[in-house]
């Protein structure tokens, strides 16, 4: 099976999460024999603790580089030395790590950049992606709207829910369930952050989502007992 996770951070290495992360402890804990498990993170002091977190793992690819919806060579990301050593916000926008860290300065330094599309055409051209996770610190909505749905066979989809507006939902959920998906509930994240879909129709399912954008998340635990059927767990 194949695994893909984009903003993989510090993996269950970093202890300012308690060693925990939704998409390590998923993968790890998963009853598949065979898993091919790809992981994106931009920020270059994460590499070797990620490399750490799956070493006892045979197919694993880690890449050091920023995943756009643009056609760019490299990105400009910022970061707060309070958010050392692991910077759980290291994030290509401005305003979404001042607004955790109003009193610090803000550093900032450039990151190699590939366009979401072009990166799955290189490595899952002929590949299935069996389980899609995304998490990049406030850039989740632009990716997730330019990813070809029809071109990439993507499976299962958890995406951060966090920090997309009202309207961001709304658009995510047209695309999504416009390409043959359906919501099954929390995603991978251990935080119930995410969302998570699968390729198959579930009206029923469907129907509870359009609630999503208008219901506060406060409220998701209590709308998804209305679901039929969380799937992947």
């Amino acid at each position: 099976m194949n695994f893909l996770h984009i903003g993989g951070g510090a993996g269950d290495l970093d202890p300012t999460t308690n060693y925990r992360d939704g998409f390590s402890e998923f993968v790890k804990n998963h009853k598949s024999k065979n898993k091919n498990i790809y992981i994106v993170e931009a920020n270059p002091s994460n590499i070797l603790t990620l490399k750490k977190s799956w070493k006892k793992y045979n197919y694993v690819k880690i890449f050091n580089i920023a995943i756009s919806s643009k056609e760019i060579k490299k990105t400009k990301f910022f970061f707060s030395e309070e958010d050392a050593p692991f910077y759980q916000l290291f994030s290509s926008n401005f305003s979404h790590v001042k607004r955790h860290f109003p009193n610090s300065i803000i550093k900032e330094v450039y990151v190699p950049t590939i366009n979401i599309n072009e990166f799955l055409n290189e490595n899952f051209k002929d590949k299935k992606i069996d389980y899609f996770s995304i998490d990049i610190e406030g850039n989740d909505y632009e990716v997730m709207m330019s990813v070809d749905l029809k071109k990439f066979n993507i499976i299962n989809i958890s995406i951060e829910y966090l920090h997309l507006s009202k309207d961001q939902k709304i658009k995510i959920l047209k695309k999504l369930l416009l390409n043959g998906y359906s919501y099954y509930g929390f995603g991978l994240d251990h935080n119930k952050i995410d969302w998570f879909f699968v390729k198959k129709i579930n009206i029923w399912n469907n129907i509870i989502s359009r609630l999503l954008p208008i219901v506060h998340r406060k409220h998701y635990k209590r709308l998804n007992k209305l679901l039929v059927n969380e799937i992947f767990k």
